[in-house]
């Protein structure tokens, strides 16, 4: 039963991104504030909405609950845990929105392009979060002590974010572009939508492509630290890979949302790394303390909504001359 519940979810997961791509944004358009807005509230209010349905499938025991997944966890215990990781994962994922925006600045990428970049960015992300969660829940279940390392490793994380400058990374700098650059020929500017063209009888890439690179390589790199946090909160395959997908699937959204507006959001940093380093300790002292998931949620949450009020009482920052 298990198998059909993962096809059900991995179909939903196609329709929405079928129905995104050929109905809401067919064309190329530039997203308004208030549409992503609204996008973000429905995606929210989706992943919320799931964790109801996590409740209804143990609760009644359906689609292998209670045996295959959520395993030993009651109907409330696996609902709470699914919406932490998924508080968790959309946390973490502010950090990518400011680095998708630097990545498009970079390169330059209009705004009527930028969710063509991130919808097909969306596709990769689903493959490599699965092989990563997979290979994460496979090493969990052979190797009990690797919590220890996920553990150490968010902490370092942690530590490594409270003392990072504010220094940007350069996009140009990107192994993936340089191979690339390489290999291919790339085009003198964009070709409209397309990632591939062919110029001269040479098939060339285009700055579009390079940024969709990017964008891939930096979320593979979030994802290191990102899902050894959500293993802090469940270490069931299930819900870390639906709470990561429903997060990542509100990425593009929210990222037309705040990109705009990230100077705004210079406390969340802070927020960020308290989440890190909580989930860290959590997971060191995983087989000696446990802390209710409700108090979890409840600290994750109040430490993200914090970083975002107090981020909001602070005056804008001065437009560069």
């Amino acid at each position: 039963m298990i198998l059909f519940l993962w096809i059900g979810f991995l179909a939903l997961i196609l329709a929405i991104l079928l129905f995104d791509l050929l109905v809401v944004n067919k064309d190329a358009h530039v997203i308004p504030m208030r549409t992503a807005l609204g996008w973000t509230c429905f995606y929210a209010a989706l992943a919320v909405a799931f964790g109801g349905v996590v409740y209804l499938l143990v609760a009644n025991s359906w689609a292998g609950a209670g045996t295959d997944f959520a395993v030993g966890l009651s109907a409330r215990d696996a609902a709470v845990q699914y919406l932490t990781a998924w508080v968790l994962e959309q946390s973490l994922s502010l950090d990518n929105v400011f680095v998708i925006a630097l990545v498009f600045a970079y390169f330059g990428v209009p705004l009527s392009l930028q969710h063509r970049v991130l919808f097909w960015g969306i596709l990769g992300v689903l493959v490599m979060r699965g092989v990563m969660i997979g290979l994460g829940a496979v090493l969990i279940a052979r190797f009990d002590w690797i919590i220890y390392v996920f553990g150490a490793l968010l902490i370092l994380t942690a530590i490594k974010l409270l003392f990072a400058g504010d220094s940007a990374p350069d996009p140009g700098k990107n192994p993936l572009v340089r191979l690339f650059r390489r290999v291919f020929p790339v085009t003198d500017g964009f070709r409209g939508a397309r990632f591939f063209v062919v110029e001269n009888r040479k098939r060339a890439i285009t700055p579009l492509f390079l940024a969709l690179l990017v964008v891939e390589s930096t979320d593979l790199l979030f994802a290191v630290d990102s899902i050894p946090a959500v293993f802090g909160v469940t270490k069931d395959p299930f819900l870390v890979f639906t709470s990561n997908i429903f997060a990542i699937l509100g990425l593009r959204s929210l990222y037309f949302t705040l990109a705009g507006l990230m100077e705004r959001f210079r406390h969340v940093k802070m927020a960020l790394v308290f989440i890190l380093f909580f989930v860290g300790v959590k997971m060191l002292l995983s087989h000696t303390f446990h802390l209710p998931d409700l108090v979890s949620l409840g600290i994750i949450a109040g430490a993200l909504t914090l970083g975002v009020l107090f981020s909001l009482r602070q005056p804008a920052a001065p437009p560069a001359p």
